[in-house]
């Protein structure tokens, strides 16, 4: 197997990153002095050794935000044109570290280098080069006193940054969730602390690097690799304005409870089980061809991942069929080796999680087309179709996260969608036909705060993200996204 890096070149990108969380400015050891180890999944191998984050050092990260924060801070006082042009230029570094990025998300994650040098990257840099604009865009109104004298008084509205704002980003996608929180925190005038998933912490720290290089002021932008009770820690301190997550729902419940304290604002992207509704009359093989991508990107460790296939009964087997054909040419291998299309799953605990699905699946009745382990060393699982699957099985009701998708026929659109709206969660959902009367009629009833109509999976920073339900509150991306990081202020002055 030839790879894209050889050894000395993954040493020198990956050493760099090593045992340091990024503080005030600076790059410190944890106040324990302790490390942890991040394992590469295409190999079990410990990749490298970062700092271990505590609630100590939580607070240090917190203090340091909130002084940076304050009246007469160098964030507080930059101009709004150039804050946005230091996010751009963070854009810029994004890209000019194409490779370095791409090399840590596959070493880190297990994703195919080419898949994150093609798209996580170049999405991430787009995110700040986008949030850079609105910096300067952001504003309040006039408001006419319609009960009063409007000579005598005179009232406006102002938009300001909330605070300081706590963030934990999932392993899924490591670096474009960490732009996807930092980037219109900072675009807003918050400051940030970031705590990256303990699974693939390194491309957040060369995200920290860069964006002091272009600029960002000391405290502005801090990062806390460590485990949960590091993000129980900034979920809970007082001084934290906002908690952004994105991750399960079980623990987005407990981040809920610890933001409770003094009722800080909460915004949450959670867990999905996307249903997927394709019809007799779609273009069966865009249908095929989507259906599949929708599940197997990414290994299927996507929250919004199509894993419920709801296909139209004249043509399910056909679908089926084509889906696991698809899946069938999937090159499942090391994420540096150029042939390889799907990666490892991202740790032990994930690979036990999925197979535990496929297995229940099993037991439960359903058909199993691949679910295989491919090889004896890394965490890698066969794209998988689980078949003639009925309502109350677990595969179908539980998020998996993995390449798993559970296929089931249904007779007519009033039957489906009932059905496809079964579930606790809300984030994305699709829908599969060249009647363009029935794809708008689908996706106002399906509820989820994504739908795509004939494709999946596109994204742009331009386009607000989020759930329904159980899948979260409050939107990434997009203007929505200043919701979460903005305050309204009401001034009304009298002019008497």
């Amino acid at each position: 197997m030839t790879l894209a890096f050889d050894e000395p070149r993954i040493q020198e990108v990956v050493g760099a990153l090593s045992r340091k969380m990024l503080i005030n400015g600076e790059w410190v050891d944890a106040a324990s002095g302790k490390t942890f180890d991040s394992i590469n999944p295409a190999t079990e191998e410990v990749l490298a050794s970062v700092a271990h984050g505590e609630a100590e050092d939580a607070d240090r990260a917190v203090r340091a935000a909130r002084e940076a924060f304050e009246e007469g801070s160098p964030w507080r006082k930059m101009p709004h044109g150039q804050r946005g042009k230091v996010l751009h230029k963070l854009g810029d570094l994004i890209l000019e570290h194409l490779e370095e990025f791409a090399l840590l998300e596959s070493l880190d994650n297990g994703k195919p280098y080419a898949v994150a040098k093609a798209a996580d990257v170049p999405l991430a840099a787009d995110l700040f080069h986008y949030m850079s604009g609105w910096t300067t865009k952001i504003e309040g109104n006039t408001i006419p006193v319609s009960a009063w004298d409007p000579d005598a008084y005179l009232a406006f509205t102002l938009r300001e940054p909330t605070g300081v704002a706590a963030q934990i980003i999932p392993w899924n996608f490591p670096l474009l969730m960490a732009a996807w929180k930092v980037g219109p925190a900072l675009a807003a005038g918050c400051t940030v602390v970031l705590k990256p998933a303990e699974q693939t912490p390194l491309s957040a720290l060369l995200l920290g690097e860069l964006a002091m290089r272009a600029g960002v002021p000391a405290g502005v932008f801090n990062i806390v690799t460590g485990f949960g009770d590091a993000g129980a820690a900034l979920a809970s301190h007082p001084d934290v304005d906002k908690v952004a997550f994105t991750g399960s729902t079980e623990v987005g419940r407990e981040i809920v409870k610890a933001a409770a304290g003094n009722l800080k604002k909460v915004t949450l992207e959670l867990g999905g089980k996307s249903p997927n509704v394709v019809y007799a009359d779609a273009d069966v093989d865009k249908a095929i061809a989507g259906s599949a991508h929708a599940i197997f990107f990414n290994q299927g460790e996507c929250c919004v991942a199509g894993s419920r296939l709801y296909v139209e009964e004249s043509i399910y087997d056909q679908v089926v069929e084509g889906v696991a054909e698809q899946a069938r040419t999937i090159q499942v291998g090391n994420g540096l080796d150029p042939n390889t299309t799907m990666g490892p799953l991202v740790s032990q605990e994930q690979f036990d999680r999925v197979t535990g699905y496929i297995g229940s699946g099993k037991d439960d009745g359903a058909g199993v087309i691949g679910g295989d382990r491919v090889g004896d060393r890394g965490y890698f699982v066969a794209p998988t179709i689980l078949t003639g699957t009925k309502e109350d099985m677990k595969a179908v009701q539980e998020e998996i996260f993995g390449p798993v998708v559970a296929a089931a026929p249904f007779n007519a659109e009033k039957d489906i969608l009932p059905v496809a709206n079964n579930t606790n969660y809300g984030l994305g959902a699709g829908v599969f036909t060249r009647d363009i009367s029935k794809a708008f009629r689908t996706a106002r009833r399906l509820r989820a705060g994504t739908v795509w109509v004939n494709t999946w999976n596109v994204f742009d920073a331009t386009l607000p993200f989020g759930g329904y339900k159980e899948s979260g509150g409050g939107r990434e991306m997009g203007h929505a996204v200043f919701n979460n990081y903005m305050e309204t202020k009401t001034v009304i002055t009298d002019l008497s």
